[in-house]
C-alpha cells in the first residue's frame, strides 16, 4: 500500500512563523470538454462524440476547440490571481473541462466562489493496490486459436496502463523472434525518450510512454533520482500488471537459477502504452492521474487498466459515483475505453471496496489452483509444513540446526535484532558453516524493513546450508508468500509447529551455566519446495481482496449496484519486474516476481477484454462487461460453489461460503465471454440516468461534473440495466426492468427462471424470449418480501439459453445465462 502525505513548506521571516499551505486543487468550470461540446460557443464547431465513440483528436475542430478551452483556464486564473502566487499543472480538456492548480486554500476559496466556476476538489491521494493463469482460465486451447492462436492474440488492440512505469527492456516486452509490429493509425500517443540513454522506451510492442508527476512535484515529494522523471518503473509494479495483461508468451520466468515456467501475458500481441501516474515512494495523486486518463483516451487506447484507486472518495463528494476522478472515467467510457479498475486490498471486512462505479468494472482477486508447499523434518522424525520456493537439502542428509542467537560474535550486537539474520557481520561463521541456520520472522518481516532475501543472502555469505525462519507471534493481516531463494530455505507460519521447532532444538541443544552452547545437537533436512502443487479446490476469492456491499457516499450507505463486478486471479502472479523496482523487498534486482493483490487481478480483466474486442471490435464497454459477468461461473473446479478465505475468531485464515459481495457476477470464464448470448448494454445517457437517480443529489451537480441535464431518469438505481439485481433495502412489492439483446449469430430463445428465496417472491415477465440476432428486448422482474430477515439474500436468476439445431443430426444447444441478484430484506 502507498499513502501520501501532502507536504507544506516552512519559512522563518523577520522571526515570524509562516505556514504555506499551497495544495493542489481539482477545478472544473462551465462549458463542456471536447467529448460533450455539442456547439454554441463562436468561431467552434462541435466535438461531442456519440456514446461509444472515439474522439478525433486529430480534426481541426477539436485541436482548436481544445486550445480555447486551455486559454479559458490561463484567462480565469490569471484575471483572479497575480502571476506567480499560483501554478497550473495541467488543463483537462477532453473528458472533463478543468484544470489542476497549485494554490493555497484562501485561493482555492476564491476560486469556488467565480461565476464561471462549478467545483473545486482538494487534491487526494491514490494507491496501487504468469506463468500459470493463462492456462488456469483455459486460454492456450479455448480462446487464443479463435483469434489465431497466441501470435495473434489481442492483435489490433491497445491497453493502456495508469501505473508505475514500465521496464521496456524486458523480455515479457521484446520484439525479437516476433513477427514485427506494424504502424497503428488509431493509436496517437508519444513515446519519451530515456533521458539518460536518449533511447525511446518504445519498441512496437510498446506503442506509447508518457509520465505524469506534476501534482507530485507541487507536493513537494518527488525526486527525480529515485522516482525517475521518465516512464521507467522504479517500482516494478506497473511492469508486472502490463505483463499480465499484455506480456509476450513463453518467456522463461528464471531466478536463483531455476525456472518456475514460461510467462505469458492474457492477449500476448496486444500493444501496451504506458501513462505513469505512480511513484515508487509516496504512490501518486489524483490531478496526476486524471492527467493520465485524460491523455490516454486522447491518444487512442481501447482499454484502461487502473491497477490502483483513490484512498477514499473525496471528502467533499455527496456520492462515490460523482467526483473529478469517477467523472474522467465516465468520459472514457463514452469515448469507447473499457476500464478494469481493482477493487481494493482491504478484505476480508465488508465495505472495503475502492471502485465504485457502473461504468468500471471492478475486479476482485481469487485464488487459483497452484500452491507451494515444502516441509521441515527434524531429528526426531517429526514434519514440519512450511513455504519455500527453495531446493532440498542435500541427498538424505541431516544437518545440525544452530540459533541466530546462540552463533553472535558480540553480545553487544543484541541491538540490531540478529534473530532477523539481516547481518552476517554480526554471526560467527565458524559456527553457522555447513549447518541450518534458525531464525526469527519478527514484526520487521511484516514492515519490510527485514526481508527473507536477506536472510538468504546472510545464509549464503555464512556457508549454511539453509536456513529456517520460524512465525512465533502473528499480527493481524499478516499473509505469508513463498520466496524463492538460491539456498534450501523454509518458513514456518503455524506458530503451534514453531514452537515445536523451538522445543526440540532447546531440548537438543546443551549449555554452561551462562547459557552459552556447549554442543548443537538438533538436526533436520529441508525439502523442495520448487514444484508446484495443483488443488481441484479453486479458485478461492483470496483473504485480501476487498468486499462488498458497494457504498453510495461517504457515509457508506449501501448502493442499489452490486461490486466488485467479476473474480480474477489475483494471488501469487508470476510475471515481470523491474530490475531496479524496490516495491517488494524480495524480488529487488530480480526480473520477476510472484506478488499478490487485486492489482494483479484487474491486468487479468484488460487482457481477457482486449481478446473480446478482438472478436468484437465494435462492442461497447458494457457490453464487454456484460459478456464477462454473464459467463462467469460461480463453481470451483471441483464443481463446488466458490468458498471465500476469511478470518476465524483467534486470526487464523478459514474458508466460508463465498457470496456476490466476494465475487460479484463470478470467476472469469474466458472461452464463454466470447459467445455470451445475450448481453445487458448501457451507454452513456444510462450512466446519467443512473446518477439522477441517487437519492440526495441534485441535476445541478451532475450537470457540474457531466455537464448532462437530468432529462432521462431510471426511476431507481436498481433499474440500471447491468446483468445483476441489487436492492439495498427491499420494501414492499418492487418491480425491476432489464433489456437484453441477442448477439448470437442466430435465433435464441430464454426462459427465464429463478431459484426462489422463502424471503422473496419473484415474478418475471415474459417468462420466455425469442429473439432474433441482434433484437433486444425488455423484461421484468417483480420482486415481493415475504418475511422480514433484516439481512441479504442472494441468489441466482438465469436466462436459460436454446439454441436452435443446425441440422436434424445436431442436438439443439443449452445453456444458462446467470443474472446475480442481491436482497436486503
Amino acid at each position: 500500500m502507498w499513502f501520501v502525505k501532502f507536504g507544506s513548506r516552512i519559512l522563518v521571516l523577520f522571526s515570524l512563523l509562516i505556514i504555506v499551505k499551497a495544495e493542489v486543487y481539482i477545478v472544473t468550470v462551465e462549458g463542456e470538454p471536447v467529448i460533450s461540446y455539442t456547439g454554441g460557443v463562436d468561431s467552434f464547431e462541435a466535438t461531442a462524440v456519440e456514446s461509444d465513440e472515439k474522439i478525433d483528436v486529430t480534426s481541426q475542430i477539436v485541436i482548436s476547440y481544445s486550445r480555447h478551452l486551455e486559454k479559458k483556464h490561463d484567462m480565469l486564473l490569471g484575471m483572479l490571481f497575480d502571476h506567480g502566487t499560483y501554478k497550473k499543472l495541467y488543463s483537462y480538456r477532453h473528458l472533463i473541462n478543468g484544470f489542476a492548480v497549485h494554490i493555497s486554500p484562501e485561493q482555492a476559496e476564491i476560486l469556488r466562489q467565480a461565476p464561471s466556476v462549478k467545483s473545486v476538489a482538494r487534491d487526494w491521494k491514490v494507491r496501487r493496490l504468469t506463468t500459470h493463469t493463462p492456462q488456469f482460465l483455459g486460454l492456450p486451447t479455448g480462446v487464443w486459436p479463435t483469434g489465431g492462436g497466441f501470435d495473434k492474440a489481442g492483435e489490433g488492440i491497445v491497453i493502456g496502463f495508469v501505473d508505475s512505469g514500465i521496464f521496456p527492456h524486458h523480455p515479457s516486452f521484446a520484439t525479437y523472434n516476433q513477427e514485427p509490429y506494424g504502424p497503428l493509425p488509431k493509436y496517437r500517443g508519444k513515446c519519451e525518450v530515456d533521458p539518460d540513454t536518449k533511447k525511446s522506451f518504445c519498441n512496437g510492442k510498446i506503442i506509447g510512454a508518457q509520465h505524469f508527476a506534476e501534482a507530485a512535484i507541487a507536493a513537494g515529494v518527488f525526486n527525480p533520482a529515485i522516482d525517475f522523471a521518465s516512464p521507467l518503473d522504479g517500482d516494478g509494479h506497473g511492469s508486472h500488471t502490463a505483463a499480465i495483461a499484455a506480456g509476450n508468451n513463453g518467456v522463461p520466468v528464471r531466478i536463483h537459477g531455476y525456472e518456475f515456467g514460461k510467462a505469458s501475458g492474457m492477449a500476448p500481441r496486444v500493444r501496451i502504452a504506458v501513462y505513469k501516474a505512480l511513484y515508487r515512494l509516496f504512490g501518486g495523486f489524483v490531478a496526476d492521474v486524471v492527467a493520465a486518463i485524460d491523455q490516454a483516451v486522447h491518444d487512442g487506447v481501447d482499454i484502461l487498466n487502473l491497477s490502483m484507486s483513490p484512498n477514499s472518495p473525496p471528502a467533499t463528494a455527496k456520492t462515490t459515483f460523482l467526483n473529478p476522478f469517477d467523472a474522467t472515467l465516465l468520459s472514457a467510457v463514452k469515448a469507447g475505453v473499457f476500464v478494469a479498475q481493482a477493487a481494493g486490498n482491504g478484505g476480508p471486512f465488508p465495505k472495503t471496496l475502492l471502485s465504485y462505479s457502473p461504468w468500471i468494472t471492478t475486479v476482485a482477486a481469487a485464488v487459483d489452483d497452484r500452491r507451494y508447499k515444502n516441509h521441515l523434518t527434524l531429528g526426531n522424525g517429526k514434519i514440519l509444513p512450511g513455504i519455500g520456493l527453495s531446493p532440498a537439502t542435500h541427498g538424505n542428509r541431516t544437518f545440525t540446526m544452530v540459533a541466530a542467537n546462540d552463533v553472535l560474535l558480540d553480545s553487544s550486537v543484541m541491538k540490531y535484532s540478529p534473530s532477523d539474520c539481516q547481518k552476517p557481520e554480526v554471526l560467527n561463521k565458524n559456527l553457522v558453516e555447513g549447518n541450518i541456520l534458525l531464525c526469527g520472522y519478527s514484526f520487521n518481516f511484516v514492515v519490510g524493513t527485514a526481508s527473507i532475501k536477506k536472510v538468504s543472502e546472510t545464509a549464503k555469505s555464512l556457508g549454511a546450508i539453509g536456513f529456517v525462519l520460524a512465525v512465533e507471534n502473528i499480527s493481524p493481516g499478516t499473509k505469508f508468500d513463498p520466496v524463492p531463494t538460491g539456498i534450501p530455505g523454509i518458513l514456518i507460519t503455524e506458530v503451534s509447529k514453531s514452537m515445536e521447532l523451538i522445543n526440540y532444538y532447546k531440548i537438543s541443544t546443551t549449555r554452561d551455566w551462562t547459557g552459552r552452547v556447549k554442543s548443537f545437537k538438533a538436526t533436520g533436512t529441508i525439502g523442495d519446495g520448487l514444484m508446484a502443487i495443483l488443488h481441484k479446490s479453486a479458485p478461492q476469492v483470496a483473504l485480501f481482496s476487498a468486499r462488498g456491499p458497494n457504498i453510495k457516499d461517504y457515509s457508506f450507505q449501501d448502493a442499489d449496484l452490486l461490486k466488485p463486478d467479476i473474480l480474477a486471479p489475483g494471488s501469487l502472479i508470476w510475471a515481470a519486474w523491474a530490475l531496479n523496482g524496490t516495491d517488494e523487498v524480495n524480488y529487488i534486482g530480480e526480473g520477476f516476481a510472484m506478488i499478490s493483490g487485486t492489482s494483479m487481478a484487474a491486468p487479468h480483466i484488460a487482457g481477457i477484454a482486449a481478446l473480446v474486442k478482438q472478436k468484437h471490435p465494435h462492442w461497447s464497454p458494457a457490453a464487454i462487461k456484460s459478456a464477462l459477468m454473464t459467463t462467469s461461473t460461480t463453481l470451483d473446479r471441483a464443481e463446488r460453489p466458490l468458498q471465500a478465505q476469511q478470518y476465524s475468531g483467534s486470526e487464523t485464515m478459514t474458508l466460508v461460503a463465498a457470496t456476490p459481495f466476494d465475487y460479484g457476477s463470478g470467476h472469469v470464464n474466458p472461452r464463454a465471454s466470447l459467445d455470451p448470448g445475450l448481453i445487458f448494454d448501457a451507454g452513456y445517457e444510462d450512466y446519467i440516468g443512473f446518477l439522477c437517480t441517487i437519492p440526495g443529489i441534485n441535476a445541478h451537480e451532475i450537470k457540474n461534473y457531466t455537464n448532462s441535464p437530468c432529462n432521462y431518469t431510471l426511476g431507481h438505481s436498481w433499474n440500471f440495466n447491468t446483468p445483476s439485481i441489487t436492492i439495498s433495502h427491499l420494501v414492499g412489492t418492487q418491480t425491476v426492468t432489464r433489456t437484453v439483446t441477442n448477439v448470437a449469430d442466430e435465433e435464441e430463445t430464454y426462459v427465464i427462471t429463478a431459484r426462489m428465496a422463502p424471503a422473496v417472491a419473484i415474478e418475471t415477465n415474459p417468462p420466455a424470449m425469442t429473439l432474433r440476432p441482434g433484437a433486444s428486448r425488455k423484461f421484468s422482474v417483480t420482486l415481493t418480501p415475504r418475511s422480514v430477515t433484516g439481512a441479504y439474500t442472494f441468489w441466482r436468476g438465469f436466462d436459460e439459453r436454446k439454441q436452435k439445431a443446425q441440422s436434424q443430426n445436431t442436438c439443439s444447444g443449452y445453456g444458462l445465462l446467470p443474472v446475480t441478484w442481491v436482497f436486503w430484506v
